[in-house]
């Protein structure tokens, strides 16, 4: 079968069962302590895998189940409605690292890697940004050259999702420094065994604390001549591609996560006790919350409709900025009045909007800054767009 293009197809509303059990037995009993290991265990990973939800957007032929960009969206939303570092950790596995593997991986390096991705038993990640290469994706200036019958990597990476604890990572490095910066980027598997390679776990984060990050230190790394993950060269234009479904799962994180967020709201202000009754007897109470309720289905309306758009193999790299953008602002808006609206409560460090706010965050940041991401719309605009 093809996979789903709508939201209202059978599989989605299974799917959405299915990860809403998965985040009440194998995540929610567990995230406190995850939060404050800051990482999220291959134990976790093993528990979905089993479920089949690590390979939501896998072929078939891989071991996934095929089911595409609207999969991924309602996994990201129900994931990201319990721990935001859970989330971040295990959308990072499935959506943002390992489907490089499935899209541009040698039928070897696919079954080397995947079934154990897929299952939970290996951790993936990866590692673009550097310390002077952020949303600048052309100014990286980590190496790898031939040598021999391999590579051998230089450089520096920062903010490494999954690094500390993930066993295989996805490495982007210039192998033509002579090329255009866009033209002489390759992407590399490197596992987290390979000489040369030292991980340094980095500060805590203000947020997302159940997902790790790393620096990830080369220093004449040597990798085989099979780590080379796609066309030579081509690494720029494989990372732009991908950061498509990248930022869309990004967008689905912020609606789960804003959802979340109005749950707890609601049912804090309709109990509540001041002014002789409730918090929700009052009417700015009332009317905030309805606003952020209509904001927060506008955003998601906007997100459903750009995955049926890449279902179905649209060019929508102007609506998946749009995406990013508006639904990463307004889950901070959606945040800063719920906290308000808790209170002194909300800011103690036991209260779940804290940890939403603080997980919410990065969502105008990772993946693309809001600032550039409007610009990706810009140049996107025109009069027709209007009529």
């Amino acid at each position: 079968m093809n996979q789903p293009t709508t939201f209202d197809d059978p599989r989605i509303a299974q799917l959405r069962d299915t990860a809403r059990r998965a985040v009440r037995e194998h995540i929610e009993p567990h995230g406190d302590t995850w939060e404050a290991a800051g990482t999220t265990p291959h134990t976790a990973y093993r528990a979905l895998g089993a479920q089949g939800l690590l390979g939501l957007c896998h072929a078939k032929e891989d071991g996934g189940s095929g089911l595409g960009p609207v999969a991924s969206v309602v996994f990201a939303e129900e994931i990201s409605a319990s721990y935001g570092g859970v989330a971040e950790a295990l959308l990072i596995h499935t959506d943002m690292s390992s489907t490089h593997i499935g899209h541009r991986g040698t039928e070897a390096q696919r079954r080397r890697y995947l079934p154990g991705m897929l299952s939970g038993e290996l951790i993936c990640g990866i590692a673009v940004t550097e310390p002077e290469a952020g949303s600048d994706l052309a100014a990286l200036r980590t190496t790898a050259r031939r040598e021999g019958d391999g590579w051998v990597l230089d450089g520096v990476k920062t903010y490494a999702t999954n690094a500390l604890h993930g066993d295989v990572m996805i490495v982007a490095a210039r192998t033509d420094p002579q090329a255009k910066a866009t033209r002489g980027i390759s992407l590399f598997i490197v596992e987290r065994n390979t000489p040369g390679l030292e991980i340094r776990p980095m500060a805590r984060k203000l947020g997302l604390h159940s997902s790790d990050i790393a620096d990830m230190v080369f220093t004449g790394a040597r990798l085989p001549a099979d780590a080379l993950l796609g066309e030579e060269n081509r690494g720029f234009h494989a990372i732009m591609e991908n950061f498509q479904n990248e930022r869309l799962v990004l967008g689905a994180m912020a609606v789960g996560m804003a959802r979340r967020a109005l749950e707890a709201t609601l049912a804090y202000v309709k109990s509540r006790k001041a002014f002789g009754g409730t918090l929700w007897d009052l009417q700015a109470t009332r009317q905030r919350l309805a606003m952020l309720a209509a904001r927060h289905q506008a955003v998601a309306a906007l997100v459903h409709d750009t995955a049926v758009r890449a279902a179905q193999g649209q060019d929508c790299v102007r609506e998946v900025s749009m995406v990013k953008a508006l639904a990463g602002e307004t889950v901070q808006d959606v945040m800063r009045e719920c906290l308000q609206l808790h209170g002194g409560a909300g800011y103690m460090a036991d209260c779940p909007i804290e940890r939403l706010t603080r997980d919410a965050r990065i969502l105008t940041i990772g993946g693309g800054a809001t600032e550039v991401m409007l610009e990706e719309v810009a140049k996107r605009l025109d009069e027709e767009y209007f009529r």
